[in-house]
């Protein structure tokens, strides 16, 4: 009976570098070859890097992805690969290459083009209509991308219906917390229900807003999962896939017998390809299947986005406003964990109002991380602008303009040694404050990435103690403080917000599960208090369209997951 011995190269590539991401590909080929695999996969788009986005727009960028295929194609003897990239036959695919002696010989494309969430796939690709399988050695092969395995039918039943034992998946599937469980599952259903063994290969690595887990997978015939990539870093899979089961049930399955695929013939493309015995092949070592917890998965999520992020952009250093609160201690310690701690400085900007505690908190957080500290203080900054403005303020109390002004005032000190020293800014608002607007624009909204962006703070919070568990690094004053801004005299967050254990199941059911108000007072909470968070949620869309781009790590983050437009007159508000 057949064996098939399949790799799963899950690779981190980037967006438009064509010439590093193919020789990426060929460094990962020579190490499957030199496992003596005979079948290789890589990722969708693998070759572009994926998203591109408009990109592939401008024609000379994909003639240049068919273009470094075609070179690609001529350094795979002695194996078969499958490589995702950007094809054009009049209309812009999204594309997966068979590569096999030297040549391409089999272009599929994608059928299932999504559009919702992040993905804008209609915007760019014409789906593909065609079927294609491949035979090697004597194991029928169809290949799929992607969104097209995530539906019971076509193409993957149809796949199996004109004789595939194996179904491959090449995908770039972004992670968001709970996303690998979900995918895996899904993946083991489409291999029971169809008789199949199915071999995943996802993308792994930062893209903008994008974090990509890999935890690519095999599955048998019956659902059980065989072998499984790293989460959140390359891997290399190999996998000795015996498919003697996957005849003898398919001979057996009634199914085959009853139904009949309805494709014409002239829509599949099936593929013979010449294939050489190997001699006696060394037995592979087994691989341990364990998963992070979710509290884990999603901070490596943190730490690869902000690391591919810095690196993928031309930066070397970052630089962190520390408040000695858990936003900026968090922010510091993906940081560095990302980066290194020779990379990472953390500045102290104290105000007036800030405490002694804070200071010795960001201080003792610096210390344990080994990071640069520098004070620089606002007061007397911050004096200035008050008698500046003093005549065109006259006879006004103060409020949260003051407030607004030290946080400007720090968002300029970091922006001035980011532009002296060529640092990025990381910012350190988290999504509960990010979704109510308790941020100050051209403030502490100000920088160039938003680690914590789509992280609400009861989860800052349980991230700062995973982190702790390692390594004590964020003392335990700032676990245990009120959170607060300390822009004025005996400031707390919940002066202006309700609590965080309050508000954040709030913001997920209106901003993640898109509930109506009414909705939400039905699920025991306040209606003035819903009525609150609603209003403040709607009314700074124009302050979240100005922030800096930050991970997304839940199912739904403001940006391309919620496109509400800032001018907007529609509510649905409870009576109070």
């Amino acid at each position: 009976m057949p064996t098939l011995r399949v790799a799963l190269a899950q690779v981190n590539t980037t967006v438009g570098a064509l010439a590093q991401n193919q020789q990426t590909i060929i460094q990962y080929l020579e190490r499957a070859r030199a496992a003596e695999a005979d079948l290789v996969l890589f990722p969708e788009m693998a070759l572009t890097g994926y998203p591109p986005e408009d990109l592939l727009l401008k024609p000379h960028f994909v003639r240049d992805s068919m273009r470094c295929l075609q070179e690609l194609a001529t350094h795979v003897r002695g194996i078969t690969a499958i490589v995702g990239f950007a094809d054009s036959d009049g209309d812009i695919r999204n594309a997966a290459a068979v590569l096999h002696e030297g040549r391409v010989a089999q272009v599929y494309h994608k059928m299932y083009l999504p559009n919702y969430g992040v993905f804008d796939e209609e915007r760019y690709f014409r789906a593909g209509d065609r079927l294609v399988l491949f035979r090697l050695q004597d194991v029928l092969v169809g290949v799929t991308i992607c969104e097209d395995v995530w539906y019971p039918g076509t193409p993957t039943e149809d796949l199996a219906l004109a004789g595939a034992h194996l179904i491959v998946n090449i995908s770039a599937s972004p992670y968001h917390e709970g996303k690998g469980r979900v995918r895996h599952r899904m993946l083991a259903t489409r291999a029971a229900d169809n008789v199949v063994a199915v071999a995943f290969c996802n993308m792994v690595g930062g893209q903008d807003e994008l974090v990509f887990d890999g935890d690519s997978a095999i599955f048998d015939e019956r659902g059980k999962l065989l072998a499984c990539g790293a989460q959140f870093a390359e891997d290399l899979v190999v996998h000795d896939l015996e498919l003697g089961s996957v005849f003898r049930r398919q001979l057996h399955d009634p199914r085959r017998r009853k139904e009949r695929l309805t494709w014409p013939s002239d829509k599949i493309d099936i593929c013979e390809l010449s294939w050489k015995p190997c001699a006696a092949r060394a037995a592979l070592p087994s691989r341990q299947m364990g998963r992070l917890d979710e509290i884990a998965e999603v901070y490596q999520a943190l730490v690869l986005a902000t690391r591919d992020y810095v690196r993928k952009n031309g930066f070397q250093r970052v630089v962190i406003g520390l408040s000695g609160g858990i936003d900026s201690a968090l922010t510091a310690a993906i940081a560095v964990d990302a980066l290194g701690a020779e990379n990472v400085v953390g500045v102290f900007m104290p105000s007036p109002y800030s405490s002694r505690d804070s200071r010795e908190d960001a201080e003792q957080l610096a210390t344990a991380l080994g990071i640069r500290f520098m004070v620089i203080p606002i007061t007397t900054t911050f004096a200035a602008y008050k008698a500046m403005l003093a005549e065109a303020f006259a006879g006004m109390a103060p409020d949260t303009t003051e407030e607004n002004i030290q946080a400007r005032i720090r968002g300029n000190i970091l922006m001035a040694l980011s532009n002296k020293f060529g640092w990025l800014v990381l910012t350190t608002g988290n999504k509960s404050e990010m979704s109510v607007g308790y941020a100050t624009l051209y403030g502490d909204m100000a920088g160039g990435f938003a680690v914590i962006k789509d992280v609400p703070k009861t989860l800052v919070y349980q991230l700062g103690a995973h982190r702790n568990q390692r390594e004590r690094v964020i003392p335990q004053r700032v676990f245990d403080k009120a959170p607060t801004a300390e822009l004025r005299p005996n400031q707390r967050d919940e002066d202006s917000l309700p609590p965080y254990a309050v508000l954040d199941p709030i913001l997920h059911e209106y901003v993640e599960e898109d509930r109506s108000p009414a909705e939400i007072v039905a699920m025991g909470f306040e209606p003035v208090v819903v009525r609150d968070v609603v209003r403040m949620v709607d009314r700074n869309e124009y302050k979240r369209r100005q922030a800096a781009p930050g991970v997304k790590i839940t199912p739904r983050a403001f940006g391309k997951d919620r496109r509400l437009p800032i001018t907007n007159r529609y509510r649905d508000l409870p009576e109070s």
